[in-house]
């Protein structure tokens, strides 16, 4: 089995990230994003936050679709395999969007060839224009102005701590409209980022230095930056860049109540009346003092300072 030799602390943090997205290959969007094939279908352990994520950018779409229809330019910031994009092109494309581009950016290039191959059928519909290209938010972005931008599930994360508020700074300067990012949070259920944590053998997040270490089972070894936030440092980080109207925070419950494969029957699932009311507490307590800091993620809503309230 292959062995990926652990990276020094000093190695490039950039090179790091890139592999360990890049030698996961498919089992990243499997584990991360859902259903390939159908775009709006959300199940399993992460189905509860992926939807209410959907469903607040489905909103903002709609919101831009009423102000103007002719044109809809879209940004993804660490795309991965692209899937969230292709949502937001399909379902922009649907509600009669004329003009979409879309430009998603990731610094894996293993990723970046998934989404090429996987947006295939959205690139060539009238008026869609999507494009996937190598980039880093510490160094550079696309140079267009942008009605929505998107950072989502572990993106902001990878950052290093000092960097944070040059790339918020950035990532304002290239959107005019609605900005939607996620994060992991200090007191969320462990995550290897890459895969399924049930695919590591052990790791470690050193919060000192904000690193975390894993070995896989199949013995790949990687290290990379792993930043976790609180609600405030990240409204605090937020507020100095745009205008923000919502953050809350994403699987408080679902997630410890699912079925971990390494210990529970496959029989035993959640009930849906246990699901109804997991959603019930999820809604009582999202932006809760007390709970949105060991909620799975954060999702925060915001929008450009020049744009005017909804």
């Amino acid at each position: 089995m292959p062995v990926v030799a652990r990276p020094k602390f000093g190695a490039n943090a950039e090179a790091q990230i890139a592999a360990a997205y890049n030698n996961v290959g498919h089992r990243y969007s499997k584990y991360a994003d859902g259903s390939i094939r159908d775009l709006f279908l959300f199940e399993g352990r992460h189905a509860y936050g992926d939807s209410k994520t959907w469903g607040t950018i489905r909103n903002k779409l709609l919101a831009l679709h009423a102000k103007d229809p002719k044109r809809l330019r879209v940004l993804d910031l660490g795309c991965g395999p692209g899937t969230w994009l292709r949502r937001v092109v399909a379902y922009a494309h649907r509600i009669g969007f004329a003009e979409i581009t879309a430009n998603g950016v990731d610094i894996a290039d293993g990723q970046l060839n998934q989404a090429r191959a996987l947006s295939h059928r959205l690139a060539v519909l009238d008026g869609v224009r999507i494009n996937f290209s190598h980039g880093d938010l510490r160094r550079e972005l696309a140079a267009d102005e942008h009605d929505i931008c998107l950072c989502l599930y572990g993106v902001l994360n990878h950052i290093p701590e000092n960097e944070l508020s040059l790339v918020m700074n950035r990532i304002a300067s290239r959107s005019r409209g609605y900005f939607l990012a996620t994060v992991r949070t200090i007191g969320s259920t462990p995550t290897v980022y890459v895969d399924d944590v049930c695919s590591a053998v052990r790791f470690y997040q050193d919060n000192r230095n904000d690193r975390l270490d894993v070995e896989f089972s199949d013995g790949r070894r990687t290290s990379f930056q792993s930043h976790l936030f609180s609600r405030d440092e990240f409204k605090r980080l937020a507020a100095a860049s745009f205008t923000i109207e919502d953050i809350r925070g994403l699987d408080l419950f679902h997630g410890r109540f699912a079925n971990d494969p390494r210990w529970n029957p496959p029989e035993h699932q959640t009930t849906s009346r246990v699901s109804q009311e997991l959603s019930q507490l999820e809604e009582r307590y999202c932006r809760d003092p007390g709970f949105i800091d060991r909620a799975a993620h954060l999702l925060l809503v915001a929008r450009h300072k020049g744009m005017s309230q909804p």
